[in-house]
C-alpha cells in the first residue's frame, strides 16, 4: 500500500487498490493497476467540490431514429457538428440519424453516429445555455464522446476512429456466434460471476451498477452461464437474465484479436491529442481517470475492447469529484445505474429536457 500525499483542493492522491482513513478522509479501491488516482475527501457519506459538474455519455444501445434532430433544427452549432462528422466520414450522418436508415443499427455506423449526436448535444447546451462540465465519463463507446467533450480528442478524428472500432468489433466474430446478456440481481457480485463461469467461454463484460453485470461470449454457452448465475444469486428476489440485442460479444476475450489493429489506428492520430485534459475523463478499463499521457490513454482504449467496463467504479470516481452529474445522449440508461450507488444523475435526451434543467441556469 502506498502512502497518500496531500492533494490540492480537498483531494488526496492514492494508488488504486489502497484504502486509508485519516482525518475524516476516506479513499476507496477504484479500477485496475496501481497508477495514481485522485479520490475526493469524504465527509460522512460524501463530500464533493462545490460547483463541479460532470457530463456522462451513454454508449451503443442508446441510439434511436431521430436522435439529436431537435438540437439540429434549433441550434446552429449542432448543425455544424453533424456537417463536420459527415465531412470526416464521407457519409450523410444527419440522414442516417434522422431518417429510416437500417445503418443506424449496424455497429460500424452506430458508433460514429452516436458520438456525433452526443457531441452536437453538448455543444448545443454550451451555445444555448452557456452550460459546461468540468469532468467527464462515458460508458463503452461513450468514453470517446467524453474524450471529445474534454478537448482531448479532436472530433473529426474521433468519429473516424470509432467507425474503425465498430468495423473491427463486428469483423472479430461472425454474426450469430457471439452474444451478451445482462445479469440483474440485488447486490450482485461480479467476482463471484467470474469464478462461476471460469470454465465457460463467457466473460464479465460490464460491471454496470450495484445490481447489474453484463456477460459476453459464445452464444451457445450463454444459456448455461445464465443458469449458473440464477443459482448463484437465488434468493427472495430471483436473479434475472436478459439477452441483449447485439451483434457481437463486446468486451470479451473474443475482441483480443482486434486490439493491435485498433492500437495502430489510435497511434496514427494520437499526436493531435490534448493529453493534459485527460485526467478529467474516466477510463472504463482503469476505473479511475485517464493519465495525461498519449500512450496511456491509447492503452486504456485498446484494453477496453476485451476487458470489463468498470462503470460502477467510474460512477464512484465521478461522484466524489462532481456535485452534479448530467447524462447527455439520446437515451438515459446511466441515470438508473447512478441511482443504485445513491447518486442523482439528470438526463438530457432532448431539448425539452434541456430547457427544463438548464433554462434556470443549472
Amino acid at each position: 500500500m502506498s502512502t497518500p500525499a496531500p492533494g490540492r483542493r480537498g483531494f488526496v492522491r492514492v494508488r488504486a487498490g489502497s484504502q486509508r482513513k485519516e482525518n475524516n478522509t476516506s479513499t476507496f479501491k477504484i479500477g485496475n493497476g496501481d497508477e495514481p488516482v485522485l479520490i475526493a475527501k469524504q465527509q460522512g457519506e460524501r463530500m464533493i467540490e462545490a460547483g463541479v459538474k460532470a457530463a456522462v455519455f451513454p454508449g451503443q444501445g442508446s441510439q434511436r431514429q431521430g436522435m439529436g434532430k431537435d438540437f439540429y433544427d434549433e441550434i446552429p452549432v449542432c448543425r455544424q457538428t453533424f456537417e463536420e462528422a459527415s465531412d470526416a466520414l464521407g457519409l450523410d450522418v444527419a440522414a442516417i440519424c434522422f431518417e429510416e436508415d437500417a445503418r443506424l443499427h449496424l455497429t460500424e455506423y452506430t458508433q460514429p453516429c452516436l458520438v456525433a449526436t452526443e457531441t452536437a448535444m453538448l455543444r448545443g447546451l454550451a451555445e444555448k445555455y452557456g452550460w459546461k462540465a468540468d469532468c467527464f465519463g462515458g460508458h463503452s463507446l461513450g468514453e470517446f464522446s467524453a474524450l471529445v467533450a474534454a478537448g482531448v480528442m479532436p472530433f473529426a478524428d474521433a468519429v473516424r476512429i470509432v467507425r474503425t472500432r465498430g468495423r473491427l468489433m463486428q469483423e472479430a466474430v461472425p454474426v450469430g456466434v457471439g452474444a451478451m446478456a445482462a445479469i440483474i440481481a440485488e447486490g450482485i457480485d461480479a467476482e463471484a460471476i467470474r469464478t462461476a463461469l471460469a470454465d465457460l467461454p463467457v466473460d464479465v463484460a460490464n460491471i454496470n451498477s450495484a445490481n447489474q453485470v453484463v456477460v459476453s461470449g459464445e452464444a451457445a454457452a450463454l444459456p448455461e452461464a445464465g443458469n449458473r448465475c440464477k443459482e448463484l444469486f437465488s434468493g427472495a428476489r430471483p436473479c434475472r437474465v436478459v439477452p441483449l440485442n447485439v451483434s457481437a460479444p463486446f468486451h470479451s476475450r473474443f475482441m483480443k484479436k482486434i486490439e493491435e489493429p485498433f492500437r495502430e489506428a489510435l497511434k496514427q492520430v494520437s499526436g493531435a491529442w490534448n493529453v493534459q485534459n485527460a485526467p478529467c475523463v474516466t477510463s472504463n478499463y482503469r476505473g479511475g481517470f485517464h493519465p495525461a499521457d498519449a500512450d496511456g490513454i491509447a492503452n486504456n482504449l485498446v484494453c477496453q475492447l476485451s476487458s470489463s467496463v468498470l462503470w460502477r467504479d467510474n460512477m464512484q470516481a465521478l461522484a466524489f469529484r462532481a456535485g452534479a452529474i448530467y447524462e447527455i445522449g439520446p437515451g438515459r440508461p446511466l441515470r438508473d445505474f447512478f441511482k443504485t450507488v445513491g447518486v442523482t444523475c439528470e438526463s438530457v435526451t432532448g431539448l425539452a429536457a434541456a430547457e427544463k434543467i438548464f433554462a434556470g441556469g443549472s
